[in-house]
């Protein structure tokens, strides 16, 4: 799904960017929400940041999953290059920032257009002011498996594009609830 928005690109850079499970669902300019077996899993765009949530089936009894990816004030900026957190379902988390001339960021976006705007698992939102403003999201079909998603944040001002991958093996059954 390719979304445009009349919202600006609001993050700075990609080291003003902070990973977290505990900051609450903040609401969003673009949602996708896909079903999978066993969990919902909502994909959603703030700003030039993103949230993943994972809210098992009622009958699990598990608490939602929430990923955030966002420019928090308060807290300082960094991206761990990996984690894993085996308590919340076996959840693995990993960041890559790369520096980009602007032909080569333009062709990263361009295929990230092919591969995320019409996926069923995908969402695309495109900022007005450049075209090569994106944030992406990508739920990536598994059957049985984990369940896995990639994120870009393109930063076309500083010529950054930050790709994370995340999976959670099994949805978290612990006493873990969204805030």
């Amino acid at each position: 799904m390719l979304a445009s928005i009349s919202a600006p690109f609001v993050d700075t850079s990609a080291d003003d960017l902070v990973w977290t499970l505990d900051h609450p669902p903040v609401v969003p300019l673009a949602t996708r929400t896909v079903r999978v077996p066993g969990a919902r899993v909502e994909l959603r765009v703030l700003g030039a940041s993103h949230q993943v949530t994972v809210t098992p089936d009622p009958a699990r009894g598990a608490g939602a999953l929430v990923e955030t990816v966002a420019c928090l004030p308060g807290l300082p900026g960094g991206l761990p290059g990996s984690i894993e957190r085996p308590d919340l379902g076996r959840y693995r988390f990993g960041s890559l920032v790369e520096s980009l001339s602007r032909n080569e960021l333009a062709l990263r976006v361009e295929r990230l257009r092919h591969e995320v705007a019409d996926s069923p698992g995908g969402l695309l939102v495109a900022f007005p002011g450049d075209p090569l403003a994106v944030t992406a999201l990508h739920l990536i079909p598994d059957r049985g498996g984990p369940l896995r998603w990639r994120t870009w944040h393109a930063y076309p001002q500083s010529g950054e594009l930050v790709t994370t991958t995340s999976n959670v093996t099994t949805p978290p059954t612990s006493e873990r609830s969204a805030p």
